[in-house]
């Protein structure tokens, strides 16, 4: 990965500090990348997401604050090596409608800067909120706390985050309409495996926690700290959760991060 030098060494060290502070203190959730979809010659990509599924995520809270004060509450680590890639061009997309066309453009944007103007190293990265950030929540959540009711249509299930039958298709043939860099790839899981990075926003899942905390949808009567803590548990796995979207667009800026929406 084309890291400045010491800048890499201070981001090792740093991760691996959060990685022993954690393992001494909690259980903690291992990002799960699967087979990677990026171009054979996608080398910095490939070794950022290596590098991002190897750093551990703590999803063992009990209760969280409403504004994040220490770095350990969030994903520092992998976000510090999001930040620090230059490896190739970098785009940010501020996503926020579920509903949204958010998914395809990215897809879109990925497949023209990798085979059209040839840049296999290109950084996608969502810097997910507004509803958009239910698509970020594992089937439990969904079910618990019906969140098929906030979503347009009332879906019963996540279905972002399926694996659509075409990623299982020849990645080789990038021009196939029934294949996984097609319209029908639009999920959260085959983008993942392009190397697209998904951020989470715990201001997002602090005030979702406030709706749900005097809801009907809060089966176990839960207070905003314990539930937000709840969702924060049970984000997907890969996701980097920030202390705050729209703060970290800014940083996502000044590390050179191509602002869309």
């Amino acid at each position: 990965m084309k890291f400045n030098t010491h800048r890499r060494d201070a981001l090792v060290g740093l991760g691996a500090g959060f990685v022993v502070s954690r393992l001494a203190r909690s259980d903690v959730a291992n990002a799960a990348v699967g087979t990677m979809l990026a171009p054979a010659g996608a080398k910095n990509l490939r070794d950022l997401s290596r590098m991002l599924a190897g750093m551990p995520r703590r999803r063992n809270f009990h209760s969280v604050p409403m504004i994040l004060d220490d770095p350990d509450l969030w994903d520092q680590a992998p976000l510090a090596a999001v930040l620090a890639y230059a490896g190739g061009p970098r785009q940010a997309w501020d996503n926020t409608d579920l509903a949204g066309s958010w998914l395809n453009g990215m897809r879109n944007t990925v497949n023209s800067q990798v085979w059209s103007f040839k840049e296999p190293d290109f950084l996608c990265v969502s810097a997910t909120h507004g509803s958009a950030h239910l698509a970020l929540f594992d089937q439990d959540m969904w079910n618990k706390y019906q969140f098929g009711k906030l979503a347009a249509g009332n879906p019963g299930r996540n279905t972002y985050i399926e694996a659509p039958p075409v990623s299982s298709r020849d990645p080789e043939d990038f021009q196939a309409a029934e294949g996984p860099f097609s319209s029908k790839g639009s999920s959260i899981v085959v983008l993942q495996r392009r190397g697209v990075v998904f951020m989470g926003c715990h201001n997002t899942i602090w005030e979702l926690a406030e709706r749900l905390a005097g809801a009907e949808q809060n089966p176990d009567r839960l207070g905003v700290g314990a539930i937000a803590a709840e969702l924060t548990n049970h984000l997907i796995p890969d996701v980097i959760l920030t202390p705050g979207i729209a703060a970290t667009l800014v940083k996502l800026q000044q590390a050179g991060f191509a602002y869309s929406r």
